[in-house]
């Protein structure tokens, strides 16, 4: 019967496509080690140009690294090998489990300290986005100004965010959520989301739509007068002339 490790080190089929050839030369290096691309061409059974090229884009993207492979005993003549190891960038790449992590993390923390400490936790997550730009909110002297630095804050902790004009306010767009599976199971992280927003913008804000619930991105209405009464909305709980559009984008009503 053969081991684990030798079928490990049989070659592997190559995908088609850049991103797959690219990924098989990751996933050899993962097992086998820093390697040289001659070594790699043998374990995927590739040629050795085939395999340099997928090197040559991994390195540029910061994926791998390389250095000259070692020798025993006297060097000879010519450039010596060049052997290629997996950088921290490259094994990102590979399969993670943080998502999972994550939440019995947080499971656990309910469990053993109690759902409080989880609505701490989510508050002080979203303190942090915001306590980096603290000096520009304190200076901003309009909601809407204050609106674009937050999200500015957003887009630099992943959540690709932008700011729009809608009817009598502004619309706050994330256009990803790093945590939006765990949010699913926990939506302290979206209530103490907005929770903080309100106080950093100094209005009331309403949130529409978010990833974690199903729709395309999270967004959530910012109206230009500041400490707006909640009491304005309508019975919908948006407020009078915005009206939430297909997949949680507001939009003016007349």
């Amino acid at each position: 019967m053969r081991s684990a490790q030798a079928e490990d080190r049989e070659p592997l089929q190559v995908a088609s496509g850049e991103d797959g050839a690219r990924g098989e030369v990751v996933r050899r290096l993962l097992i086998d080690g820093p390697s040289t691309a001659a070594h790699l061409a043998a374990a995927l059974g590739v040629s050795g140009t085939a395999v340099r090229r997928q090197l040559d884009a991994l390195h540029a993207e910061g994926s791998v690294t390389c250095r000259d492979a070692a020798v025993a005993g006297r060097r000879g003549r010519g450039r010596p090998a060049q052997v290629y190891l997996l950088t921290e960038l490259g094994r990102r790449r590979l399969p993670h489990a943080y998502d999972e992590l994550a939440e019995e993390a947080l499971g656990y923390l309910a469990e053993h300290v109690g759902p409080e400490a989880v609505t701490q936790f989510a508050r002080q997550r979203a303190e942090r986005i915001v306590d980096t730009v603290r000096g520009e909110l304190d200076t901003a002297s309009t909601v809407a100004e204050r609106a674009r630095i937050l999200a500015k804050a957003l887009t630099r902790s992943g959540y690709v965010a932008s700011v729009d004009e809608v009817g009598i306010g502004e619309q706050l767009s994330q256009h990803h959520c790093p945590v939006a599976y765990v949010a699913g199971k926990y939506p302290a992280l979206c209530e103490q989301e907005l929770a903080v927003f309100t106080e950093t913008l100094g209005t009331y804000a309403q949130r529409l739509a978010t990833i974690a619930r199903g729709d395309s991105f999270c967004t959530t209405f910012i109206p230009d007068a500041p400490n707006t009464n909640p009491q304005t909305a309508q019975p919908n709980g948006v407020a009078r002339g915005v009206r939430v559009a297909s997949g949680g984008r507001a939009t003016a009503t007349r």
